[in-house]
């Protein structure tokens, strides 16, 4: 084993180790990876920054483009809106879900479209009396289900596409995958609508608890007249830096609403505050004079929103520069406009400060902001909005066709190989350009230059993996672990350790690690590496066991009120469902 293997070896296992532990964003993590490895001689510059000039990587942003002015024009809920129907029969109904929105995610990104779904889907839900933990999953799973059908259903699809191109491969035609992710997809639905449909929980969603818990995290105190406080602001009167209560609100008597609450606010006769928190430390108010604790008080999370103030649900991301802050360190209520009023993890509301919170991906935010906030913060990627956004852009009916024909007319240029995928792109995001349907402004909210650093990353890290000779080094040592088994068994190990790595670090660093390996494997054993690189594209987004693995499953997890084990118990038969389709396929055609 040379020195350059070793050193690749222990950076990627390091890599690995803090993208298990989040220490960090996970893009921020391996472009330190890739930086290791150019500062310590392995890499060249020129080979470090390749992955910045990959064909997959440029055509992932391109598509973010597409994707995005199809996605603004309003059309896609509807269409959700239709398949959904009355639901008399709910397994049923959730056929009719799942299928048109794998459809969906086959041409378009998942993210968007599972965040736009879930609100629709749980009114929808709640409307009809049917627990939204029943549709919720199986949404984030129709999503990846499609993801595995073209091409450009995923970033992960477009990267190994790349990578095949760099080595001098044809890469993946546009429906190639078809082979394994139809039949894949429609086993999955038909295992989800019944045998998953059962073992779905029936769970409250995070909205309805936060709704039935509200005594336990609001307190309501008057200003009494004669009150010392009067006409103090808020930071004078002491009511800024509690022990345990945060003042979420203001009510005046004459129904006047103050959300979020400035510090230099002055306190009325007769204003009710609103408090969030620890109710059991109210006894530090209670010895306020001029304050009377309101015992009878019915507050309802309704009663705090007025004309320009609005209760929204957001999810944190994994890429969310919050996570590991607590509420207050990150300066949530100044740098968002909006304060926090509960945080909802595991299905159970966080009993504690709010600003003393230390925020997790995942954890679900009930947030108190002005009626803008959905239209700023829509687009944001420390978060997922759980609303309907109310004024944020939509095209007029003329740009909506516009964007929907120039989708299809790329996917057939594509697809027919009159353009290769990233000329297609091109042209399609020149045609939206030209044509006014997306603005140089609007670009800044569809791409998520997040996942383009991490693509871009990572590629760097597998040319390490190949040129210093590690990945053949680890290839021989799996073909002398599985070679007596066969073909086959290989196949299954590399499907295997893709869908580890997948659902412990991210689907995109899991290819880049598994595709040197699996070129040097067919290298070894002379045989087409089509099929392994079939099994470790649908491995990478097959990822249903955990909701860390995918980020669609995170968005889910909040809303649904999930708890982690209902992923492993509904995830694990249909991984291995996806794992006996896909290499049976792979090995019969393809070796």
């Amino acid at each position: 084993m040379s020195m350059d293997i070793i050193i690749v070896l222990s950076v990627v296992i390091i890599m690995l180790i803090c993208l298990m532990k989040e220490v960090s964003r996970p893009d921020f993590i391996v472009f330190c990876a890739l930086a290791s490895l150019l500062l310590l001689g392995v890499l060249t510059p020129a080979d470090a920054v390749k992955g910045f000039s990959n064909e997959g990587m440029l055509t992932v942003a391109l598509l973010f483009i597409v994707a995005g002015s199809v996605q603004q024009s309003g059309l896609l809920n509807r269409l959700v809106y239709s398949a959904l129907g009355a639901g008399r029969s709910p397994r049923t109904t959730l056929i009719r879900m799942m299928l048109p929105v794998s459809g969906l995610s086959a041409f378009l990104n998942n993210t968007p479209i599972v965040v736009m779904f879930t609100p629709v889907i749980r009114d929808w839900c709640n409307e009809r009396g049917i627990s939204p933990s029943k549709f919720l999953i199986p949404l984030s799973y129709a999503t990846i289900f499609g993801g595995t059908i073209t091409l450009i259903g995923t970033s992960t699809n477009l990267l190994i596409h790349g990578l095949m191109i760099d080595s001098g491969l044809p890469g993946y035609s546009m429906f190639q995958l078809a082979i394994v992710g139809i039949p894949a997809a429609l086993v999955g639905t038909i295992y989800m609508s019944t045998i998953g449909y059962k073992i779905l929980p029936e769970r409250k969603s995070s909205e309805v608890m936060f709704k039935e818990n509200t005594r336990e995290y609001l307190s309501e105190l008057v200003v009494e007249e004669h009150s010392p406080i009067i006409g103090k602001t808020i930071e004078e009167a002491g009511l800024r830096s509690l022990t345990g209560l945060y003042l979420i609100s203001i009510i005046r008597k004459d129904g006047e609403k103050l959300a979020p609450v400035n510090s230099q606010h002055k306190i009325k006769e007769g204003d009710r505050l609103i408090f969030t928190g620890l109710i059991s430390t109210i006894v530090e108010l209670q010895n306020m004079k001029g304050l009377r604790v309101d015992t009878g008080s019915k507050i309802q999370l309704e009663d705090l929103k007025n004309g320009n103030q609005v209760l929204v649900e957001a999810v944190v991301s994994h890429q969310s520069s919050l996570v590991n802050k607590s509420i207050k360190q990150s300066k949530f209520r100044v740098k968002y406009g909006g304060g926090v009023i509960a945080v909802n993890r595991n299905q159970q509301r966080i009993n504690s400060k709010i600003g003393d919170i230390v925020l997790e991906p995942g954890d679900t935010l009930l947030i108190l902001a002005g009626r803008d906030f959905e239209s700023r913060w829509s687009s944001s990627k420390d978060f997922y909005l759980m609303s309907t956004v109310e004024g944020a852009e939509v095209v007029d009916r003329k740009k909506s066709m516009i964007a929907i024909f120039t989708l299809a007319a790329m996917i057939l240029l594509a697809t027919f190989e009159v353009l290769s995928m990233f000329k297609a792109a091109t042209l399609a995001v020149l045609i939206l350009f030209l044509t006014k349907t997306v603005t140089f402004e609007s670009v800044k909210k569809y791409v998520q230059f997040n996942v383009l650093l991490l693509i871009a990353s990572a590629i760097g890290i597998g040319v390490a993996l190949e040129q210093s000779g590690a990945a053949a080094w680890i290839a021989e040592k799996l073909v002398q672990f599985t070679g007596s088994f066969g073909l086959l068994a290989i196949l299954i190990v590399v499907y295997l350790v893709t869908t580890i790595f997948t659902e412990i670090i991210t689907n995109n660093a899991a290819v880049v690690l598994m595709y040197p390996i699996s070129l040097a494997l067919s290298t070894q054993l002379g045989i087409d590496p089509m099929a392994f690189f079939i099994a470790i594209t649908i491995a990478a987004s097959a990822s249903f066991a955990t909701p860390i693995g995918y980020q669609t499953n995170l968005i889910v997890y909040g809303p649904g009120g999930y708890r982690f084990s209902d992923y492993v118990k509904v995830g694990l038969p249909l991984n291995l469902l996806y794992l006996i389709v896909t290499v049976t396929i792979a090995y019969f055609v393809w070796l």
